[in-house]
């Protein structure tokens, strides 16, 4: 159920839809033209719409057969009038004498077709849905319609995605299903036309879901100027970023952002203090690989990592909280107390769930992980509870069991609870009062024996206070709250480095890190604990290829912040004026700069870092001479 509010907002856009149908000069007895393409006329439409007709198509819909196929319903895309391109599904959902009003040229522009989610969601530029009656024409009344908008990299309307279904539940369902197709076409859309030339960031709430549908994603240019955005983006950063610099929204600076090292997880601040996870991809051009040193053949990898099966003793290495928030969870746990765990961005929230359930009497039975911020809100109500058989008319599924009934016997984690939309959290209030859980479409009660695990990275106090988050519901999943303390706190850092570092070498490489990368490692503040640490490692495992890791194997955004606290007074490992070219005919001294600029960064590896180290010179300074150089 939506809250007051969203109803009454909700109440209030049918009633403008209809005024303006009113406007039109409409009456509810009204059936507008059908449409009437010849194949010419269809062709030069879908040839007008090509771009995003073929990223619909090909591109998003394969996608999603895994959803569509469990509701009768059919996918249409319109234009930004209104006018359908195409159809997919089943045009079961309505009599067949409706079919030409879903056919390729047919208008369902309010001033047409009446209040209808295609036609209402151009005007409001909204997501929408529409029951039965609340469409303006008597024509559209057997029919519920759910769709949401399209945008392309300038913000401009370019198309709708709707859905159109015969079926009464579960109708957020179908909502939810809409606004992942539009936001994924959306999605697909700046990439092809800005992946090329631009950094593309993927942002979301922890790094788990960073590859979810449901992501934000910014596109900007060198300077760090924002050139697009998506919707789930302003949502994320709490405003429009559009145009906006990254300076201005995140305290991260540019080049922080620019240099972290290509597809590994970053970790973000927003200026309003909001903690994010990001993926940067850089433009093709930037990405293009120098060239290789040749091997005669490929190093062998590390063996598959051991059973995947995790205990206490893989989460802590000797730190007293730690050991403590282990010991004190599993002991109520077992009791039937729902346990809460409360810290920053991979301390290692799910790390410990696994652990507990390991060494719990429900080891046998499922652990059931959701991460309530990577599904849509409208998704998760028919995710966590499932849905009847008939839920979905005409469904080929045979109805949804849903999480809760899936870890029944065992636990269910959810983590990012703090992102559950409110009417979930009502359900989910009585499920765990009654230990009974009714699906969606079903008035059956179904016993379901579960422990509960929940986890958050922000203070749900927060939430309470701003009303987006139930007081009653807290109360009943914080039975025991625990709170795993930041990487930069923890007293057993060097070994659980050490033992990561152990978990990902590779075969051949020595047993430990040597002492000026352990020191680096060890002294870093590690904003993005203990998941930024393992990606950390594995690049620089993975750059060494089979030797001993050394200080320049790790990442340069790493290596940035660790030169920023060297004292300024310590000198270059080796003297760089002993390497020279060939000599050049005339030897003045910017030749000489010059070339021992070009032989240092050759000597290593392209490494703008530790070049910049070497040559004791500024980064900036460096980067300069290459410019100059044609290299960068």
């Amino acid at each position: 159920m939506k809250p007051q509010h969203e109803r009454t907002e909700y109440r209030s856009t049918i009633a403008d839809s209809w005024n303006r149908c009113l406007g039109y000069g409409l009456h509810h007895d009204h059936e507008p033209e059908p449409a009437n393409l010849d194949d010419q006329a269809r062709e030069a439409l879908e040839h007008d719409y090509e771009a995003l007709l073929s990223t619909t198509e090909t591109e998003v819909l394969p996608y999603y057969d895994n959803i569509m196929s469990n509701s009768r319903c059919l996918i249409l895309l319109a234009d930004s009038e209104a006018q359908v391109l195409k159809g997919w599904g089943d045009r079961r959902v309505t009599e067949s004498y409706r079919h030409p009003w879903f056919s390729a040229g047919a208008s369902w522009h309010e001033r047409h077709a009446g209040t209808n989610a295609i036609g209402t969601s151009i005007a409001i530029r909204s997501p929408i849905q529409v029951q039965r009656n609340e469409h303006f024409l008597k024509l559209n009344r057997g029919i519920i319609s759910s769709a949401a908008p399209i945008f392309d990299t300038d913000r401009a309307l370019v198309g709708v995605l709707s859905a159109f279904s015969d079926a009464y539940l579960p109708q957020a369902h179908t909502l939810g299903m809409v606004r992942l197709l539009s936001q994924s076409v959306e999605n697909r859309l700046i990439v092809r036309q800005l992946g090329g030339d631009h950094f593309i960031l993927t942002l979301n709430t922890t790094a788990d879901n960073i590859d979810s549908p449901w992501s934000g994603l910014i596109a900007f240019d060198q300077t760090g100027r924002v050139i697009a955005s998506n919707q789930r983006a302003d949502q994320l950063l709490g405003e429009p970023v559009f145009g906006r610099n990254l300076s201005s929204l995140f305290t991260e600076n540019r080049s922080q952002v620019l240099n972290h090292s290509h597809n590994a997880p970053l970790q973000l601040t927003t200026t309003k203090r909001v903690r994010l996870s990001g993926l940067l991809k850089r433009p093709v051009s930037v990405c293009a690989p120098g060239p290789k040193p040749l091997r005669s053949a490929p190093r062998p990898r590390p063996s598959e990592p051991r059973q995947s099966g995790v205990s206490p003793g893989d989460i802590e290495y000797g730190d007293p909280r730690v050991r403590r928030c282990a010991s004190q969870a599993g002991k109520v746990l077992e009791r039937g107390v729902p346990i809460l765990i409360c810290g920053e961005t991979g301390v290692g929230k799910e790390v410990m769930v696994k652990a507990l359930h390991g060494t719990s009497k429900r080891r046998g039975q499922p652990l059931v992980s959701v991460n309530c911020a990577a599904i849509p809100p409208e998704l998760v109500e028919s995710e966590l509870f499932g849905y009847e058989a008939g839920a979905f008319t005409g469904a080929r599924a045979q109805g949804s069991l849903g999480l809760i009934r899936k870890a029944d016997k065992g636990i269910l984690f959810l983590d990012e609870i703090g992102e559950m939309p409110l009417a979930a959290q009502s359900r989910l209030l009585r499920v765990l009062q009654e230990r009974e859980v009714t699906p969606v479409g079903s008035t059956e009660r179904i016993p379901v024996d579960i422990l509960l695990v929940s986890a958050t990275n922000r203070p749900l106090s927060d939430r309470i206070d701003s009303g987006d988050f139930r007081a009653d519901l807290y109360y009943r999943i914080n039975g025991l709250c625990v709170e795993l303390p930041p990487l930069r706190e923890r007293m057993d850092r060097r070994e659980l480095i050490r033992r990561i570092y152990q978990e990902h070498r590779d075969d051949g490489q020595p047993a430990s890190l040597n002492t000026e990368v352990m020191a680096a490692l060890e002294n870093h503040p590690w904003p993005g604990n203990i998941r930024q640490l393992v990606n950390i490692v594995r690049v620089a495992v993975a750059i060494a290829d089979g030797d001993e890791v050394q200080l320049w194997h790790l990442p340069e955004d790493f290596l940035a912040e660790y030169e920023d606290r060297k004292e300024t007074t310590q000198k270059p490992v080796f003297d760089a004026s002993s390497f020279r070219e060939t000599p050049q005919a005339n030897d003045n001294s910017r030749n000489d700069t010059m070339n021992q600029t070009l032989v240092v960064y050759q000597q290593c590896m392209g490494n703008v870092s530790r070049a910049a180290r070497e040559l004791a010179v500024s980064r900036n300074t460096l980067y300069k001479r290459l410019r100059d150089l044609g290299v960068r």
